[in-house]
């Protein structure tokens, strides 16, 4: 299975630039989007149809905000829109689409970068996320099944100082601060993969970009979208890595292929 998750900023802009060309080229199994900015009724299905994929689209209620979507070469056993809270299902952040044993996950963590208050609201959506991800594992395991999770999106979280580029400057800006990365170390721990970083150990790979001060130009960037995945998962990750050289959005897309 090759998975790729992809916050493309609209949905219809990242289209505009040539990313129905890109799934064509990568064809993907499955395509986790964060950030659409769009509608149902607004999207060109048909594009990603005639490539071969069914398509899940979870807008906000909010016109042209946040919103996240799966599309996948296989059908779906089951999908499921919102995560139970109320706030977060408006804003359109979690929806999640079952493979038999093995559910993916297409998440928009919010970002506190606008202030206390929504910094406080992302710090809400962690806990529960958290207790989300906890309680299904718990109630799957009950009914005898293993099950196998890949939690794809932008998390809007540098976990470690090698996955942004300075993090002295930035020890105190949202997405960095300490307690996000407790939460990070807390994930991982949980029973959660990194992809690309247990794959890929070197310094200056990032998935996001300011569009101020030529900063992508610079590779001034953070790494705050991932693709974690069950460690039952973790033997059969066969490849991961992160397209910084498509230009769709002020992010680029990662990619793993897990067998």
């Amino acid at each position: 299975m090759k998975v790729i998750t992809y916050n493309v900023n609209g949905i219809r802009s990242a289209m505009s630039k040539g990313f129905i060309d890109f799934v064509k080229k990568e064809n993907p199994d499955v395509i986790c989007l964060q950030e659409i900015k769009a509608n149902y009724e607004d999207i060109d299905e048909k594009a990603f149809m005639d490539l071969g994929y069914h398509c899940y689209w979870y807008s906000a209620q909010k016109k042209g905000y946040s919103g996240v979507a799966i599309l996948s070469k296989q059908k779906p056993d089951l999908v499921t829109k919102g995560c139970g809270h109320e706030l977060f299902d408006f804003e359109g952040r979690v929806i999640q689409a079952d493979f038999g044993d093995t559910s993916v996950l297409s998440c928009y963590f919010p970002s506190g970068t606008t202030g206390d208050i929504r910094q406080d609201i992302k710090y809400q959506f962690l806990d529960h996320f958290m207790d989300y991800i906890q309680s299904y594992s718990k109630e799957m395991s009950k009914g005898g099944k293993s099950q196998k999770l890949i939690v794809c999106g932008d998390y809007n979280i540098c976990h470690k100082p090698i996955d942004i580029h300075d993090p002295k400057s930035n020890k105190d800006s949202s997405g960095f601060l300490p307690e996000e990365r407790a939460w990070m170390d807390r994930w991982f721990e949980s029973g959660m993969v990194d992809t690309f970083r247990h794959l890929n150990p070197e310094p200056h790979h990032y998935t996001w970009w300011s569009f101020r001060a030529n900063a992508r130009a610079n590779n001034k960037g953070w790494r705050i979208d991932y693709i974690s995945v069950s460690e039952s998962l973790k033997d059969g990750l066969k490849s991961s890595g992160i397209y910084s050289k498509e230009i769709h959005s002020d992010h680029c897309g990662s990619f793993a292929i897990i067998e």
